[in-house]
């Protein structure tokens, strides 16, 4: 199967979003697994501050800056602990892509939770097909630590989703970093590449599963092929698929280590994110709302205490 890149260039990211983030510059550095840089008569960066809205925050991991941006939902206190969706953009793009294409932050402001939108370098992640050499499972970790503790968000909560790309580092950190997400919605993403062809390349604590693919993306048929070795590496039994309007198949499957698979079928569309809001990879027409159904499946899923 070919790598994507050159396909995700006719779905690069506008100059001019519809939605933006408001970033506020904020600073820290994690070099060394989330330990600050304490370099002799080095200045230290001010960490961020949490608060509603949208803030940008820079950290220094493993000799780079990296980014990401913080949404808060209104009246944000650190005095409740809230979920965490760490949102992964497509290549080529950036958080601002993530959250145009998403629509999530007007979701967390509803519906009461963080959302984090990593940069990933050279505007791709090192995810399961492409696109970069950087540890940025590190790095995610990284993040997720420092949200949980100055953002308080609650660490039983935390979830990730990303399209493209971004959907299939959603697998890849399920599988790397055990024992922080409990569940993920990788759209238009798939659990491949040489990775997977290992059959202990799975997760080692449960991490439930929603997913959007469609019909007429080229990857289909590797996705297709990703999401049933999935299941049958974690032994999942699926029920019988039910058909929505247009066409749509709906599958559910309960797994061996307790985790859920719930996979969206969409015949009619392409590499894209199911009414999304925007930014170039949204389909109105989809049948489905991708963000909706999500967030209703990751409220219905905690971590599962080791």
């Amino acid at each position: 199967m070919p790598t994507r890149p050159g396909t995700h260039v006719k779905y690069a990211c506008p100059v001019a979003l519809t939605v933006l983030l408001l970033p506020l510059a904020a600073c820290g550095s994690d070099d060394a697994d989330d330990a600050p840089d304490r370099t002799p008569g080095k200045k230290t960066a001010a960490a961020e501050t949490p608060r509603s809205g949208d803030q940008k925050v820079t950290i220094s991991w493993k000799g780079h800056k990296r980014v990401y941006t913080v949404h808060a939902p209104p009246g944000f206190s650190r005095t409740k602990s809230l979920p965490l969706v760490v949102a992964m953009h497509p290549y080529p793009g950036d958080g601002r892509a993530a959250a145009a294409i998403s629509g999530l932050n007007a979701k967390a402001d509803e519906e009461n939770f963080l959302v984090a939108y990593p940069d990933g370098l050279n505007k791709g992640f090192n995810a399961l097909l492409c696109c970069g050499t950087e540890d940025d499972v590190g790095f995610i970790r990284t993040m997720t630590k420092r949200l949980t503790r100055t953002w308080n968000a609650d660490p039983d909560r935390v979830y990730a989703t990303g399209i493209s790309n971004g959907g299939d580092m959603s697998y890849k950190l399920a599988v790397e970093l055990p024992h922080t997400f409990a569940a993920i919605a990788p759209v238009s993403g798939g659990y491949l590449g040489a990775d997977t062809e290992d059959a202990s390349y799975i997760p080692k604590t449960p991490v439930s599963v929603i997913t959007f693919l469609g019909g007429a993306d080229q990857y289909f048929a590797s996705m297709n092929k990703g999401i049933k070795t999935w299941q049958q590496r974690l032994s999942c039994t699926p029920g019988r698929p039910d058909t929505l309007k247009n066409h749509i198949k709906k599958t559910a499957a309960k797994c061996r280590d307790g985790s859920d698979v719930v996979v969206y079928r969409l015949p009619d569309m392409g590499h894209a994110w199911p009414n999304g809001a925007g930014g170039g990879m949204s389909d109105p027409t989809a049948g489905v709302h991708a963000t909706d159904l999500m967030w209703e499946f990751f409220k219905s899923h905690s971590r599962t205490a080791a």
